[in-house]
């Protein structure tokens, strides 16, 4: 059995500011798009509160109009804004209860040779089970499936998160480990508040043979991209925290926790989950192939590990091996750092700018 995760960087519709190419320009545009989410969703909207809206709307574009190049205001009832001849705006709502709407990001179509080379990776790895990182739908993933993926994949499932960017997490297996279950962890809090940004959704699986399920938590943590150091990494230690109770309350001894965890596996965020559990990294088995760099992200140095295939004792007992698949990566500025896919010419054509990290579990050790 083959269990991999992957960072698919969305499939269809990527959010502008999300490109690569725009990433000095999107930056801010994340930050002030997360802000103006919390602010708008204040039950009162005192006077410091609209000069924060006002101040979030302009750093988008939307001080003068609902359209701008990386976002959308949608006022569908009730005005948030109120827009003077004269130049002059105001927030006009008194709180989230006066209006209904919301600001969303603009999105673009992903590059069609970047989604050939998406597939490519995805049939190269050929997992039994593979946790899919940053799919903005089911409905898009079935699609992707149907039309580049030649049938591999019979179990498809996305939940909606709690990222209004649609990027979420799913989950896709083959014929011979069908979906048993599934449950979410979306509104799940702690004494802060909300914990997951996107969700670390439980997907059940029968293994042939076996009572058992498999289970696989499917994650992708706060990002260190944009937001202040100190606030993302006690957001991303929150999660890991509470990945590692899910983890724990499992009754099957075959527990998988995958995803791009956005941090090192030394970091401190990342602790509860990697120190304070059992859970072992297919990475450290000594069958594991890292082609000569330990990374899965961007250059892949070991700074850039981000991605995990963390086993159970019993699932780590039973391993082989596993591997890091990054032809579909482009190879760091001129892309010659590793082998890569003849149909990259350029870095828009990268698959992802994640690698697929797999395991591979001899099921008759179970």
């Amino acid at each position: 059995m083959r269990i991999a995760s992957y960072n698919v960087e969305n499939l269809f519709n990527r959010a502008k500011a999300l490109d690569q190419r725009t990433w000095a320009a999107g930056r801010p545009v994340l930050e002030a798009f997360a802000r103006a989410g919390e602010l708008l969703e204040e039950p009162v909207y005192t006077d410091e509160v609209k000069r924060e809206i006002l101040r979030e709307l302009t750093r988008l574009g939307l001080r003068n109009g609902d359209l701008a190049k990386f976002a959308r205001l949608r006022q569908n009832r009730g005005r948030l804004l109120r827009r003077a001849r004269d130049g002059r705006v105001e927030v006009v709502a008194g709180g989230r209860a006066d209006w209904i709407g919301w600001v969303e990001l603009t999105t673009d179509r992903c590059d069609e040779l970047a989604l050939v080379n998406t597939a490519r990776v995805i049939l190269d790895v050929r997992a039994d089970v593979l946790g899919v990182v940053e799919a903005e739908s089911r409905h898009a993933l079935k699609r992707f499936t149907e039309g580049g993926l030649r049938g591999l994949y019979r179990h498809i499932m996305v939940m909606d998160g709690n990222d209004e960017r649609g990027i979420d997490v799913g989950v896709m297996s083959t014929e011979d480990f069908p979906l048993a279950g599934q449950r979410t962890h979306v509104d799940d809090e702690d004494e802060r508040g909300r914990v997951f940004s996107r969700d670390c959704p439980e997907y059940h699986f029968v293994l042939p043979g076996r009572d058992e399920r498999l289970v696989v938590l499917v994650n992708h943590l706060k990002s260190k991209g944009y937001g202040g150091k100190v606030a993302s990494d006690a957001t991303r230690r929150r999660q890991a925290e509470r990945v590692a109770a899910i983890y724990r309350a499992q009754r099957s001894p075959f527990v998988v926790v995958l995803g791009d965890l956005n941090d090192t596996p030394e970091s401190e965020p990342l602790a509860p989950l990697l120190r304070g559990t059992d859970l072992r990294d297919v990475s450290t088995h000594p069958g594991f192939d890292d082609g000569g760099r330990p990374g899965t992200y961007g250059y892949c140095t070991a700074r850039n590990k981000l991605d995990y295939v963390l086993l159970s004792p019993a699932l780590f007992a039973a391993a082989t091996g596993g591997g890091i698949a990054r032809k579909g990566v482009w190879g760091g500025r001129n892309g010659v750092l590793w082998p890569i896919y003849d149909t990259m010419t350029r870095s828009v054509h990268a698959g992802s700018d994640h690698a697929a990290i797999y395991a591979d579990v001899n099921l008759d050790k179970l």
